[in-house]
């Protein structure tokens, strides 16, 4: 698997995730996805789940669900254990899920970049969903963005809106919703990666901010709880540094009996 990523990276991410602003705001967006188009899910799987903090948000808001969360790296599994106790974790390579049409819903959450064979993932991700599934992505995205930030993060892409829709279309799925968000700091974010050109060494706080001042971080949050309001209304931005897709796989055709 090309890109993957680092695990002496959770540690850091655990002790900072909770405050950041990126972090929080994405939590808020994969809840009222989840809200929306899967309100009576009862399984979800996380892949690349990391420490465990979007599975946190979602067991709290979702309590009757069983949840299941996957990581390539058994270090972050050891954080995302102490967070959620009542979900089942495992250690898994998301381009080999063991199941088949089990699973209501299946996220992945700024994990697709990280892996070459993406395709391979979403058809797995396809035949681990029972007919009428739901998945949902996060990505970040725009190949202009693209900087020692993501070498850093060890992404081998970044996706455009037209290119996650059609790897998701090939996949078998119903694309249901794609929207940008972190639209309302774009320009904040281009003039970052630009600053960043040049720089040899890099840190988790250059990924996403991650020890933002404090003044900015209530600014930023503020921002994205506007884009979310926006999103909650129907309005699909059209860009963004990052992109959300949700889609359905098809329901089992009706059998039809013949003479």
């Amino acid at each position: 698997m090309s890109g993957g990523f680092k695990s002496h990276y959770f540690k850091d991410l655990a002790e900072l995730e909770s405050r950041n602003f990126w972090f929080r705001a994405r939590n808020k967006l994969i809840l009222w996805a989840l809200q929306h188009y899967a309100p009576r899910m009862g399984s979800l799987l996380e892949i690349g789940c990391g420490t465990g903090f979007v599975l946190a948000a979602i067991a709290e808001r979702f309590p009757q669900t069983q949840l299941a969360g996957s990581e390539y790296f058994e270090e972050g599994l050891d954080f995302a254990r102490q967070r959620v106790p009542g979900a089942r974790f495992s250690q898994m390579d998301a381009r080999r899920i063991p199941s088949e049409q089990q699973l209501d819903v299946i996220g992945a959450f700024d994990v697709l970049e990280h892996i070459e064979e993406d395709r391979q993932v979403l058809q797995q991700m396809f035949q681990a969903l029972k007919p009428g599934g739901i998945v949902l992505l996060t990505v970040p995205q725009h190949r202009w963005l693209w900087s020692a930030v993501d070498r850093y993060a060890c992404h081998v892409r970044r996706y455009s809106g037209d290119e996650l829709r059609q790897k998701t279309l090939g996949a078998g799925f119903d694309i249901l919703r794609s929207t940008s968000f972190v639209s309302t700091l774009l320009p904040a974010m281009y003039l970052s990666r630009l600053g960043q050109s040049d720089k040899k060494q890099m840190s988790m706080d250059d990924i996403a901010g991650l020890r933002t001042h404090p003044w900015l971080n209530t600014l930023f949050s503020w921002l994205l709880e506007f884009e979310l309001c926006l999103i909650r209304c129907g309005i699909n931005l059209p860009c963004g540094g990052s992109r959300l897709l949700i889609a359905r796989k098809p329901c089992a055709p009706p059998t039809v009996d013949t003479p």
